[in-house]
């Protein structure tokens, strides 16, 4: 069974920078493309990146472009989120997901395409 488990989430400063872990377990990494989205409190639930099998492609949401960066250590199986200039804005419960559908390269915006998913961290940016 897959199981995917975030961490590093907490309490940042806004202009901070902060470094989520997803490590997946239960399935080699690179059957998954894998993404990351985030909820904030009363809002839907937001792409925020998603990078393809190799790692050689990521794509990201509007919000966050420029901002975040997404890369995976496929022999670790592990995905990282490093976010950098970090705003209130970006406080919610941040989640990983695996996608075991998606072409080589890339990376699905759609979290209905994702078949894996991990409990969430939370990211509070205090302004």
């Amino acid at each position: 069974q897959v199981q995917l488990v975030e961490s590093g989430g907490g309490l940042v400063q806004a202009g901070g920078s902060q470094r989520l872990s997803c490590v997946v377990s239960g399935g080699a990494l690179n059957n998954y493309a894998m993404g990351w989205f985030r909820r904030a409190p009363g809002k839907e639930l937001e792409f925020v990146g998603g990078i393809g099998r190799l790692g050689r492609s990521a794509n990201y949401g509007a919000s966050v472009q420029g901002r975040f960066s997404i890369s995976r250590d496929n022999a670790k199986n592990t995905v990282y989120l490093e976010m950098n200039s970090l705003k209130p804005e970006d406080t919610a419960n941040y989640y990983c997901a695996a996608d075991r559908g998606a072409a080589l390269y890339s990376s699905r915006t759609n979290a209905r395409a994702y078949d894996y998913w991990g409990q969430g961290t939370q990211v509070t940016v205090s302004s």
